[in-house]
């Protein structure tokens, strides 16, 4: 059997969606599996032992007519006997259309009784604690397997050349492996998904006072000014326990150094979804307007963590439509005060 899984954009959902992988390969051994993913996202499922060939969106495909017709033709050329469509967009449509496959599996729209052979309402509820991107996700597999498997934890696939090269730069840079370390999320993907500046280096003077541990930032060049920023609203005792100038300067050196933290602490989103997959326990704060439910994936009050304005003021998030609560996420933001979920961050420390 050759199947073709359809994943495009952001890496959080990259990486989640690698967990059908893993289920289809327990269930069918000899079956070969194909991954379509925007190019950039490689390094989340780099290694990867369950998937066979993966097959790249690049930006060039995505700009141009002319190519992506081009990238259409060769998916039809592989002659697969079914594609799950997880990203289930325009794009997707049309490789899934092209593709010519007896099987055709996505998510329920309105439309796509008119593409797929089979589709799924995703559920609003979890009935687990790995949550509803896992749990949508892995019902997208009855058509090819039986039972739809228990709950599987996205991996992330670490050469021991890596480890061993990020264990080195730590070192080189006068930081105590020994010692506490944290990596902190300091800035989301956007705005939006940011917790304020102000209240994140509140955050970090919590850390350092409770554990004196070591802080790396999680930031990329372009971000370089904002995470400065954190810096500096950080007290003066605080730091000299922030090595600035260490972190990846690609994904997989983010991965690396992540790996031999004790936690990794802020914002919710790709950092945090890949620290887990590290087995790395993680705390999260989650933007006002982002449903919990679906992200605070295999969370058990231990080794991970989140806070939600939902948690402090439920009223708020009950009687707003997500748009309002998108548009106003800087009031909202403000109103997740660190002192509200210093108890349970201090809990959180003490364990990991």
């Amino acid at each position: 059997m050759k199947v073709l899984i359809i994943q495009q954009k952001m890496i959080g959902d990259v990486l989640t969606s690698s967990i059908i992988f893993e289920a289809l390969k327990r269930e069918h051994p000899k079956s070969e599996l194909h991954y379509v993913i925007n190019s950039h996202t490689y390094a989340v499922v780099e290694n990867n032992p369950f998937i066979d060939k993966f097959i790249f969106v690049t930006p060039e495909i995505e700009n141009n007519r002319a190519k992506f017709l081009t990238f259409l033709k060769s998916i039809r050329k592989e002659h697969y006997d079914a594609v799950i469509d997880v990203y289930s967009k325009f794009s997707s449509n049309l490789m899934t259309k092209f593709s010519k496959a007896a099987i055709k599996i996505s998510k329920y729209k309105w439309y796509t009784k008119y593409y797929y052979t089979h589709t799924f309402k995703e559920a609003s509820k979890p009935h687990t604690n790995a949550g509803l991107a896992i749990e949508n996700r892995l019902q997208m597999l009855a058509p090819l397997v039986p039972k739809v498997p228990e709950p599987i934890r996205p991996k992330i696939y670490l050469t021991e050349e890596e480890i061993e090269l990020s264990k080195q730069l730590l070192i080189t840079n006068n930081i105590d492996i020994s010692r506490p370390l944290y990596m902190i999320s300091v800035l989301g993907s956007g705005d939006n998904k940011t917790y304020p500046l102000p209240h994140m280096a509140k955050v970090i003077d919590f850390i350092v006072e409770q554990t004196s541990g070591q802080i790396l930032f999680n930031y990329i060049p372009n971000q370089i000014h904002e995470a400065k920023t954190v810096y500096n609203f950080c007290s003066p005792e605080t730091r000299p326990h922030i090595f600035f100038d260490v972190f990846g300067k690609n994904l997989r050196e983010f991965l690396a150094l992540t790996y031999h933290c004790n936690a990794l602490i802020g914002n919710e989103g790709g950092a945090v979804n890949m620290a887990k997959a590290l087995n790395v326990p993680t705390f999260t704060i989650f933007s006002p307007w982002i449903i919990k439910e679906a992200w605070s994936m295999f969370e058990d009050g231990k080794q991970n963590i989140s806070v939600h304005l939902k948690d402090y003021n439920p009223e708020i998030i009950d009687k707003s439509s997500k748009k309002e609560l998108k548009d106003n996420y800087k009031t909202l933001y403000e109103m997740i005060e660190p002192t509200l979920f210093f108890k349970p961050l201090k809990r959180f420390l003490e364990i990991n």
